[in-house]
């Protein structure tokens, strides 16, 4: 399998007053297309900085992150933001919807984001929601959809342009148990039909094991690297 995303000698340190925080530390981590990859570990393990430096949104205190072989940082910032824009999707726990923009006008900013066209953007936003099954609910705002349904539009949203990367961070934490199962079956069959790699944040066991590989963190560390079918 092709490596998409790796993590070489990552270390991220914040300096609070008088405090330093290795918040991550050393972390070398390679991801394969097609994988769908958990994150796990106590409150304040490391697991969501790491995310975050993965994702571009923080930088590394030292280390690299590579994109298909690209570095992600060590670029301006206008190169890193186009580079995120292209390969990466984004699932969050709060779904992050615009709650003034419908649900197909939240699918398709992605696409105008990198410059489709109008036209081009609606068409690929209305087949996005095809895909998570709310083809007839592309004209309601967050607030007329329930949780699970706002989560798939934010699902939608991520895989609108076929990143190489889906990022989450604690994607069914704010739904029941039910919505939540519904959820990962959707975001397996999204990681099988577009060979994506999925890596996700979760505090979850029964989450977790729904993927392919679990990375255990423990103090900025990942302690333990397990396959599932191992």
């Amino acid at each position: 399998m092709r490596t998409v995303m790796e993590a070489r000698a990552l270390w991220k340190v914040y300096q609070t007053g008088d405090n330093i925080v290795q918040a991550v530390r050393g972390v070398d981590i390679k991801l394969q297309q097609g994988e769908m990859v958990a994150i796990m570990g106590r409150s304040g393990c490391g697991k969501t900085t790491l995310l975050n430096v993965l994702s571009g949104i923080d930088e590394p205190s030292s280390g690299e992150v590579l994109v298909s072989d690209k570095q992600l940082f060590g670029i301006s910032d206008d190169e890193r933001t186009e580079m995120r824009a292209q390969n990466f999707g984004f699932i969050f726990q709060s779904f992050n919807l615009l709650p003034v923009l419908s649900a197909v006008e939240n699918v398709e900013l992605p696409l105008l984001l990198i410059g489709m066209s109008s036209t081009e953007a609606r068409d690929g936003a209305l087949k996005a929601l095809t895909s998570v099954g709310l083809e007839d609910r592309a004209n309601h705002r967050p607030t007329e959809l329930s949780g699970g349904q706002q989560q798939r539009v934010a699902i939608a949203r991520a895989i609108v342009h076929s990143p190489s990367v889906i990022l989450c961070d604690e994607p069914t934490g704010n739904l029941d148990s039910a919505t939540s199962s519904e959820v990962m079956q959707l975001l397996r069959q999204i990681n099988i039909e577009n060979n994506s790699m999925l890596l996700l944040v979760t505090h979850d066991d029964k989450i977790a094991k729904q993927c392919d590989r679990i990375l255990k963190m423990e103090d900025g560390i990942i302690i333990s690297d397990i396959s599932e079918e191992e």
